[in-house]
């Protein structure tokens, strides 16, 4: 499944994990969002997408790995795929029908949002 992951540019970009080669995913507090990252596979495709600066999808990641010992807090390693070519900003997934009634804007302060499969393959077109 795919999911999309907001950061804050300023506090971590994806210029950042793309010069760290990969990193943990965390500083995550809200309850339903933690739980969303505990469901995470090995595998799964991720949007990265800078919030407040920028407002827009910027590249596309994957899973390495989840341990979840600590249902709490799980531990999400994720590495660099690519940057987007086409970066999405806010406005045009706004206006996409592949987003409508989507947690992404029923929820906006969600930081970890799971994604259709055609809403992922609409953020990373080339």
């Amino acid at each position: 499944m795919p999911y999309l992951l907001k950061t804050e540019p300023d506090k971590y970009a994806f210029e950042d994990l793309e010069r760290e080669g990969e990193t943990i995913w965390d500083g995550i507090k809200n309850a339903q969002a933690l739980q969303t990252l505990a469901g995470m596979k090995p595998g799964d495709d991720l949007v990265i997408y800078h919030s407040n600066i920028g407002k827009q999808a910027v590249g596309v990641a994957r899973v390495v790995a989840v341990d979840i010992r600590d249902p709490r807090n799980p531990l999400v390693k994720i590495r660099p795929v690519r940057r987007l070519r086409r970066p999405k900003d806010l406005a045009s997934m706004r206006t996409e029908p592949l987003f409508e009634g989507s947690l992404l804007f029923r929820q906006f302060r969600l930081s970890v949002v799971p994604l259709t499969q055609e809403q992922y393959r609409w953020l990373t077109a080339r």
